[in-house]
């Protein structure tokens, strides 16, 4: 239940690429849902673009991309690349999904917050999340 003037975490969802399978991505909505935060899932097939112009009119303090196809090293830098360009500097960008130990590091170093691989625990995403972005007054 939310506070008085306080509102939930609105956490953007996303499958940027040509990877055209979505059963984590669902799991981790709805978790977060159940957690209490707001989710905007934008479904497959997502351009950078797309992806970014979503995190703009939902307002949202995250964005969670999700990849399996290994175009990871190309997405991501260009999701945030973007969302700078917009000057869009205040949301959390997290990665989740097969993404090798060794780019781990390069994707930290372009912006991402954290890069949760296959296992993770639901709740290590979601207290992340918490601890990192914290509750917001409306705006």
């Amino acid at each position: 239940m939310e506070s008085a003037g306080v509102r939930k975490l609105r956490v953007v969802v996303a499958k940027p690429g040509l990877d055209g399978h979505d059963r984590g991505a669902k799991i981790i909505a709805r978790a977060l849902r159940d957690a209490g935060m707001e989710v905007i899932y934008t479904g497959l097939h997502q351009t950078p673009e797309q992806i970014v112009e979503t995190v703009i009119q939902e307002d949202a303090d995250a964005v969670g991309l999700s990849i399996l196809s290994g175009a990871h090293m190309t997405l991501v830098p260009r999701i945030v690349d973007l969302l700078r360009e917009q000057g869009v500097d205040d949301v959390l960008v997290t990665v989740g999904g097969t993404i090798p130990g060794h780019d781990i590091p390069e994707l930290k170093r372009v912006g991402v917050a954290a890069v949760f691989t296959p296992g993770a625990p639901l709740c290590d995403i979601i207290d992340f999340l918490l601890e990192n972005v914290g509750e917001r007054t409306p705006a």
